[in-house]
């Protein structure tokens, strides 16, 4: 199975109603390394964090001078140029994050609630090698990872045959799991341990025959990147794809049950996960689009008659956002802390 779908079917396997699933997020300090998927566990605050917007709060936004007490002007409360802050303010206070205020003749917000920080609790990495034959940069990716330690653990996940060889490449902290992404089973080759997440780490940059570049994180850098890739998990999720407009995409009919009820592209002609960008289109012989006789995703056809969540073809409109929010703890239409939505352009 190609990484895409082995990727989307793992996401769909580990999804629960307590947790946040994000996929694809910024997992360095100084460097480039992406992580496949990253576990979000709830913290004490949960419930605060989702009640703000079901968005990526921007995180120059938090880190900023702006707080809950005096209103700041924006040129003052960024650490960066100010046509970054400003958009970077505008953009906190669409989401209900900062809400405008007036000191004299200047632009200036403050925050509408306190950031909190104990919203989520461990972070669990996870790279994604379905064919441990084609390693690619693995090895380096898993140093990375376990030599930092910006995640409370870090996993392998595998449709291979784990052999001793393959876990003695493996640094020893990364935990090992074998992955059927047709039957949703999973076993634990090896627990991860671990990792040091309050200290001080070492950042893997770049490395070329004979040597290494890598430089210290410190443990506040550590906290401030943890943070970041949970508020991108948050905001973004792992359904980053659009379903093809194609008649035979029928995510309901995917096999396992599992990935029916995740709403996964699902190609009834092929029987298999696609790509929706690179798999379908024209060019796919079973390509059937769902215009093709006035029809469209919602089910209406030209005339704007079908059943309301339905397609013109029988099968179910998938909403994203409502699968998303009834299989995770994500929250995607909280009550919110602030409901003015106007600009700070006003303002200037």
């Amino acid at each position: 199975m190609q990484e895409f779908a082995f990727e989307l079917a793992l996401c769909a396997h580990l999804e629960r109603p307590d947790r946040i699933v994000g996929r694809q997020l910024g997992a360095a300090v100084r460097g480039r390394r992406v992580v496949d998927v990253c576990l979000v566990e709830p913290g004490p605050e949960f419930d605060r964090r989702a009640a703000i917007t079901p968005q990526t709060i921007p995180p120059l936004a938090i880190e900023s001078a702006v707080g809950p007490g005096t209103a700041r002007p924006v040129a003052e409360a960024f650490d960066c140029h100010p046509e970054r802050a400003r958009a970077v303010a505008e953009r906190a206070v669409e989401l209900g994050f900062f809400e405008r205020e007036r000191t004299g003749a200047s632009a200036a917000v403050r925050g509408t609630v306190r950031y909190p920080e104990e919203w989520f609790d461990s972070l669990v990495g996870i790279e994604n090698k379905p064919d441990l034959d084609r390693p690619g940069d693995l090895r380096d990716q898993l140093r990375i990872d376990a030599s930092l330690g910006l995640f409370d653990e870090v996993v392998l996940a595998t449709e291979t045959y784990v052999t001793g060889a393959h876990l003695n490449r493996l640094p020893d902290p990364v935990g090992v799991w074998r992955f059927d992404p047709e039957t949703g089973e999973r076993e634990v080759v090896r627990e991860p341990e671990s990792l040091d997440t309050d200290g001080p780490g070492i950042e893997l940059l770049d490395r070329e025959p004979g040597r290494a570049e890598v430089r210290p994180v410190t443990a506040a850098e550590k906290r401030r990147q943890r943070r970041r890739i949970a508020e991108r998990a948050y905001g973004k999720g792992w359904r980053t794809y659009e379903l093809p407009d194609c008649r035979q995409c029928r995510p309901g009919e995917a096999e396992p049950a599992e990935h029916a009820d995740a709403g996964l592209p699902w190609c009834a002609w092929g029987e298999e996960l696609v790509r929706p960008v690179a798999d379908c289109g024209p060019s796919c012989p079973g390509y059937e689009p769902l215009d093709a006789a006035g029809e469209g995703r919602d089910g209406e056809d030209a005339d704007g008659n079908g059943a309301d969540g339905d397609r013109a073809d029988g099968s179910a409109a998938v909403d994203p956002d409502a699968v998303r929010a009834r299989r995770s703890a994500w929250e995607p239409d909280p009550a919110g802390v602030d409901r003015r939505q106007a600009g700070l352009d006003q303002f200037l």
